[in-house]
């Protein structure tokens, strides 16, 4: 989602791509009604829980409001002087000041005086569910101080079923247990500052390409891509973080631009009534993402609560109508309307609150109030988090630490600060995050329009610090790779040649050079998938250098899966550290690991495959095809088989498996213990009651599993040591259980993992509800997803 004054017309539809119409193309939707059933009446919020009193609070509002007032508060409202994405305009006379929502889940975009930082992805790689606290915290600071009421923000879909996904990096993770983990952490720190987490996009939303409706070559209209998932799938893969959110109490959920089952996910009925506000009881309210709406009042009826950036051509005046000719209920649009005020009470935002917008000027060129949201606590956070997201996945002969060099020799276009950092009217490079690359590749995407153009695969002009689009993030300074270095070489008194034009991929190499630093990386952005997972640019550019330095590091800053078999087995390259997007200190962190004063800690959130082939038919986006060019149609048939599970299932050995990173230090597992907890209900089903996020019960714990974790090296480190399970019927391993720990050398420690009741099931789609299973399960405990010294076994 962007700003509403910057848009003016439905243009946020990805690039569609289309074939010509044939005479054996499906051209009436009705031929898909029913794929995804109706549930009906959508359930009425009653406040379960934590939120009963701002139920009661609100349901005392919205009685003293007119129709048109709280119609009102269900649409973007426009010519309101601030730059928020979407506003819902006051009720002044009964003291409702109306709400800011702003991008996004990395931080406040397009603003001055806040801050860049990590981005989803690079959390993701910290594995450290503190931290990733202790950055929503920060950043939920930062959105209050700006008059934010509502933080479009955190991201859990796309999981990153498609490697070649565009907006994977938003994300955590495409493992459902580590997004879930680290979505509950993030959606809890940012509402204790009193922000509401906009969960988002509910769901499917797995590619870029036909995400939203287009024009072909006929001038037909072609829908958006539809998610085609069966129930099992929906439950146990891409709902699960989504519940995590949920069960942290996040206050709104942002429903996607995807077809869900050929039926709009912000007009899904199953999704929004049967799912969402029923099986997890959901107290808040649902929104749409931006221009994601192509329903009248039926998405009313279906479960939508509020709609951006405005009324379109299907609210506003259209919804009174229909109320007053009696086909949408009067008590839909209270329901709506309580929801969306219920939350505003329930984080607080009566009482403690500054003025919507408030931080955030319509124009960043006239004279404005500075609002500056930035606080020195915050620096630490923004440093530790851009450490301990840099995966280092080779070092041979540790060539890393740096040992005192003398003289580095800096290479490749990824290393030092874009030119420009300011900013820009309109869809800009600053506006996107694009600062480093050609934002004119992926505007197309963003004006609904296809233009058949090569797309590169990385942005040439400078560093990236976080992906692009409306999940970007604005830096108040780039700390680049190279500032970092030059200001370690004044430190240290050592030298440092570089060559950032890399002509035709190679340059000469100093012979004194300690250490060759070959910098590169791979841009991901909204509105457009990727075009690859590796370009020969960059492994050309790294082959070169090694071919003439037996000390090449490599350093990638990726925005999503990266492909290193190009270079990976070259005798010179010694080290290569994923380096993600660290957001604005990503110089400052990278020099602290180069050079020791601090230690590797981060893992990958994903597995990186030695051939695309690899990903079999998910590896890149599907395209319409005959019979469906004008309803293009995805399905989901792999079911919860992705990523590092689709590979122990085919016995496919990836480069780097899912979980895995190096450290300066080593660490030993021993005394593995598994016990089962007394006094816990081991029934087959759950039956405790429905509260945001479940039945209650599903929580339990049954389980738990505990090992010693020692530091055999010889420096302090911090390991993630991960638990995973073979639970009867399901993948022969799954993450359940994952900790990080820091040791000093020769320490130990005992680390305890808790096994809910949900950890522990499977979807049962006859009963509609998560199943225990009876019998074996396997534990295995360890480093990674495939190296696991420690397993044993669980009967229930």
């Amino acid at each position: 989602m962007l700003t509403a004054s910057t848009l003016t017309l439905a243009l946020l539809a990805t690039a569609g791509i289309f074939k010509t119409c044939t005479a054996e193309d499906i051209t009436d939707d009705t031929y898909f009604y029913g794929q995804s059933p109706p549930v009906y009446p959508s359930p009425k919020g009653t406040g379960t829980g934590k939120w009963a009193a701002a139920f009661e609070k609100a349901a005392a509002l919205v009685a003293q409001m007119t129709l048109d007032e709280k119609s009102n508060l269900t649409y973007g409202a426009s010519g309101i002087p601030n730059s928020c994405s979407g506003n819902i305009p006051a009720v002044e006379r009964l003291g409702f000041p109306g709400l800011c929502l702003t991008d996004a889940g990395n931080g406040v975009r397009g603003t001055d005086f806040v801050s860049s930082f990590p981005s989803g992805l690079h959390a993701g790689a910290s594995w450290n569910k503190n931290l990733v606290y202790r950055r929503a915290v920060a950043m939920g600071g930062e959105f209050k101080t700006k008059g934010v009421n509502v933080a479009l923000g955190p991201v859990v879909g796309p999981i990153g079923r498609i490697s070649t996904g565009g907006r994977n990096w938003e994300g955590f993770s495409n493992d459902p247990y580590l997004a879930g983990s680290l979505v509950y952490e993030s959606v809890r720190g940012v509402q204790e500052q009193g922000v509401t987490a906009c969960t988002k996009h509910f769901i499917g939303n797995e590619q870029e390409t036909n995400r939203n409706p287009t024009v072909n070559a006929e001038g037909q209209r072609v829908e958006s891509g539809s998610s085609n998932m069966d129930d099992k799938t929906l439950h146990e893969l891409y709902l699960w973080p989504f519940q995590d959110a949920l069960h942290a109490g996040t206050g709104s959920i942002m429903c996607s631009y995807n077809r869900l089952n050929n039926s709009y996910a912000c007009g899904n009925s199953k999704i929004l009534n049967g799912v969402l506000k029923t099986e997890l009881g959901f107290n808040g309210f649902v929104v749409s993402d931006w221009f994601a709406q192509h329903g009248g009042y039926s998405t009313a009826l279906a479960g939508l609560d509020m709609v951006m950036p405005d009324a379109g051509v299907f609210w506003g005046a259209n919804l009174t109508a229909a109320i007053n000719n009696g086909s949408l209920p009067e008590s839909r649009l209270d329901d709506m309307a309580t929801r969306i005020i219920a939350t505003w009470y329930h984080m607080n935002q009566d009482t403690d609150f500054p003025e919507p917008g408030v931080g955030m000027p319509a124009s960043l060129f006239a004279p404005h109030k500075i609002v500056n949201a930035k606080k020195p606590s915050t620096k630490q956070i923004l440093l530790d988090g851009a450490i301990e997201g840099h995966v280092l996945v080779k070092n041979t002969n540790n060539a890393l630490p740096l040992k005192s060099p003398k003289l580095l020799s800096l290479y490749g276009y990824s290393a030092k600060a874009p030119d420009r950092n300011r900013p820009e009217a309109g869809l800009s490079s600053w506006a996107l995050g694009w600062e480093s690359g050609d934002v004119n590749q992926v505007l197309p995407g963003f004006y609904g329009t296809y233009v058949e153009r090569v797309i590169s695969q990385i942005a040439v002009n400078g560093t990236i610090i976080s992906g692009g689009g409306s999940g970007a993030n604005s830096p108040a300074y780039i700390n680049a790779p190279f500032d970092a270095l030059q200001e370690r070489a004044y430190q240290d008194d050592s030298n440092i040649l570089w060559d950032f034009d890399t002509v035709n991929s190679t340059s000469g190499v100093d012979a004194a050079s300690d250490a060759c630093l070959v910098f590169i990386n791979a841009m991901a952005s909204e509105g457009i998938d990727r075009s690859g997972l590796h370009d020969d640019f960059s492994d050309a550019l790294v082959n070169n250098i090694a071919d003439q330095c037996n000390n090449t590091i490599v350093v990638i800053h990726n925005a999503g899966v990266r492909l290193v078999d190009q270079f990976i087995d070259h005798p010179n390259v010694t080290a290569v550290v994923f380096a993600h997007l660290p957001g604005q200190d990503s110089g400052r962190a990278l020099v602290s690991l180069l050079y020791g004063d601090t230690t590797f800690s981060g893992k990958l959130p994903y597995s990186v495959p030695k051939n695309e082939s690899d990903f079999g038919a998910i590896y890149s986006q599907i395209l319409p095809q005959t019979p469906y060019n004008i309803f293009p149609q995805d399905n989901f048939t792999e079911g919860v088989y992705i990523d590092y599970k689709a590979f122990d299932a085919q016995n496919i050995t990836p480069r780097y498996e899912f979980g895995f990173g190096l450290s300066y230090t080593t660490f030993g597992y021993s005394a593995l213990k598994i016990s089962t907890i007394n006094g816990v209900s081991r029934a087959t089903y759950p039956s405790g009651a429905i509260l945001q996020g479940g039945a209650t019960d599903l929580w339990d714990v049954l389980v738990t599993v505990s090992a010693r974790i020692e530091n055999t090296g010889d420096v302090s480190g911090a390991e993630v040591a991960q638990l995973y399970l073979g639970i009867p019927g399901a993948p022969v391993r799954q993450l359940r259980g994952f900790e990080k720990v820091g040791l000093e050398p020769g320490a130990s420690t005992t680390v305890t993992f808790d096994l809910t009741r949900r950890d522990l099931s499977v979807w049962d789609v006859e009963a509609q509800k998560w199943q225990l299973q009876s019998g074996t399960y396997n534990v295995y405990v360890g480093a990674s997803s495939r190296i696991l010294p420690l397993s044993g076994t669980l009967t229930i």
